[in-house]
C-alpha cells in the first residue's frame, strides 16, 4: 500500500500516526476541520512535499457525504479514521454533541470508502477502551477484559454523565462499523483500535494548554500544582504510550492477520501516584508544585480490588513491545515545556 488517508490529522494520536506513516513511505491525505489546523499542520511538515501529504478540510464529519469527495481521490489503499476526539467537555446534549457525531462520522466513512473508495482495502478506526470497560466491574478481579469484551451501558444511560455518555458513544460507534461491515460486506475489511488513557509527548502544535488532550492534561494540572494538595484518583488503571498506539493503528494496515480484528491496545497498569513519583524523580524544578510526603491519594488498588486484563493477542498480531510510563511521562513533560505552564493560584 503506498498511500493513506487518515482522518483528524492535527489530533494527539493522529499526529503519531501520521509521523509513522510519514516515516514508513507512504504519501498520505489527512483531513482537519478548518484551515486554521491545515495551515499548522503544513508548516509542522514543511519538509515534506505536496506530492507525499495532501491536508483536505472537512468542517463537519458526523455531515452526510462528509467523506464523500476525499475518497475519489485516486489511489487511496487504507484509511485510519482517527478523527473522533477523547473528551467529556460537551455541554448539555449528550445525542447531539456526542453520540451523533461519533455515529456520523464513521458511518459517514464507512459508506463513502464502498461507494467511492474501489482502491480500499484495509479500514482502521480508532475507538476506546471505554467501548469495553464496564464501569460498575472496574473493582472486579473477576472480570478480565480481552479484545472480546464489550461495555454494557446503552443510549438509556448517556444522561446518568458526561463519563457515562462519552463511553456509550464509542461503544456505540464501534459496534456500528461492525454492524456496517457485516450487513453491507464491503470490499475492504475492517480493524478498530481500543487503547485506553493515552500519555505520551506531543507531536502536533496546540493553539494553548486548554487544547491539550484529556489524558495529557492530568498532567498539565499536576505540572501547575492542582495536585499539591490532593492527589485524585485515576480514571482507569491501565494506560498506553501515544507512540504504541500510533504504531498499532499502522500495523493493522500492514500485517495481514490483523484485518477483522479489534485490538485492546494496553501497555500496562498505572496510578495517578506513579505520575506524581515519576515527575518527582525527574522534574526538580517542578517540586515546589507536586504533593508533598504526606499527601495521598491516587494509590492503584490491589489486585483483589480491580479488574483484570489480557491483551495477548494484540502484542502477538501486531508485533508491540509497549514503552514503560516513566519514559512516556518523562517525553509528556519535556513536550510540555515550550508552552511554560504556570503555577495554579
Amino acid at each position: 500500500m503506498t498511500k493513506v488517508l487518515l482522518t483528524g490529522g492535527s489530533g494527539f494520536i493522529a499526529s503519531h500516526i501520521l509521523k509513522v506513516l510519514l516515516l514508513r513511505g507512504y504519501d498520505v491525505v489527512t483531513t482537519v476541520r478548518n484551515e486554521e489546523k491545515a495551515n499548522k499542520l503544513r508548516v509542522a511538515k514543511g519538509d515534506v512535499g505536496p506530492d507525499r501529504l495532501r491536508v483536505e478540510l472537512i468542517p463537519d464529519i458526523a455531515a452526510p457525504g462528509a467523506f464523500d469527495e476525499v475518497l475519489q481521490i485516486p489511489g487511496i489503499e487504507a484509511v485510519i479514521h482517527a478523527a473522533s476526539p477523547f473528551h467529556f467537555n460537551f455541554k448539555d446534549d449528550a445525542q447531539k454533541e456526542v453520540i451523533e457525531p461519533a455515529l456520523g462520522g464513521t458511518l459517514s466513512l464507512l459508506e463513502a470508502a464502498k461507494k467511492y473508495g474501489k482502491d480500499v482495502k484495509r479500514v482502521v478506526i480508532t475507538s476506546s477502551f471505554a467501548a469495553i470497560l464496564d464501569n460498575a466491574r472496574m473493582d472486579d478481579p473477576n472480570t478480565i477484559y480481552t479484545e472480546e469484551s464489550w461495555n454494557p451501558a446503552t443510549i438509556d444511560h448517556i444522561t446518568r454523565s458526561k463519563d457515562i455518555a462519552y463511553r456509550v458513544s464509542k461503544k456505540l460507534a464501534e459496534k456500528a462499523a461492525w454492524n456496517f461491515v457485516a450487513s453491507e460486506k464491503p470490499h475492504y475489511t475492517l480493524s478498530t483500535i481500543d487503547p485506553p488513557l493515552v500519555f505520551g509527548p506531543l507531536a502536533h502544535s496546540l493553539g494553548s494548554l486548554g487544547e491539550i488532550n484529556t489524558s495529557n492534561s492530568a498532567v498539565a494540572d499536576l505540572l501547575s500544582g492542582k495536585w499539591r494538595e490532593a492527589i485524585p484518583d485515576s480514571l482507569v488503571f491501565v494506560w498506553a504510550d501515544v507512540r504504541d498506539v500510533a504504531l498499532a493503528h499502522v500495523s493493522a494496515v500492514e500485517k495481514e492477520e490483523a484485518a477483522s480484528q479489534r485490538f485492546l491496545t494496553i501497555g500496562g497498569w498505572f496510578c495517578n501516584r506513579d505520575i506524581v513519583d515519576i515527575v518527582q524523580r525527574n522534574f526538580p524544578e517542578y517540586a515546589d508544585r507536586l504533593p508533598g510526603p504526606d499527601v495521598k491519594g491516587g494509590e492503584l488498588p490491589s489486585k483483589d480490588e480491580v479488574h483484570g486484563y489480557d491483551n495477548t493477542k494484540t502484542t502477538r498480531i501486531l508485533g508491540l513491545e509497549w514503552r514503560p510510563l516513566e519514559t512516556s511521562i518523562v517525553d509528556l513533560v519535556k513536550s510540555l515545556a515550550k508552552y511554560e505552564i504556570k503555577a495554579s493560584s
